[in-house]
């Protein structure tokens, strides 16, 4: 397995942690797989899963809230109804990350 797919399988694995009702950031999903910086590329794994129902990949989000992955949906407001129905509150068009935002500790590093 290349460096790359090793990569994207651990993003999968921790996408699928995001509980239900949370979010959580390109950002900090690279930082928390010891790729700090590499938030480009964690949805550059999303994207090549988008359609998977196994991987929520709607429930991860630019660091400011925004829904920037919301164009890879077979619509743009998916992503936003997705979240919707998980009850994610918005501010505008951006999730309120002050209620919904979601950190892995240490305890997700033995599933990942």
């Amino acid at each position: 397995m290349d460096k790359s797919s090793d990569f994207y399988s651990r993003v999968y694995e921790l996408v699928r942690c995001i509980p239900a009702g949370k979010v959580t950031t390109y950002g900090i999903i690279a930082e928390f797989l010891g790729s700090k910086g590499s938030s480009r590329m964690v949805g550059w794994a999303l994207n090549a899963v988008i359609d998977r129902i196994d991987i929520p990949c709607h429930r991860v989000v630019n660091r400011l809230g925004e829904l920037s992955g919301k164009m890879h949906f077979d619509h743009p407001m998916q992503m936003k109804d997705r979240l919707l129905e998980e009850n994610i509150t918005f501010i505008g068009e951006t999730v309120d990350l002050s209620k919904h935002l979601w950190k892995p500790d240490d305890s997700f590093n033995d599933l990942i």
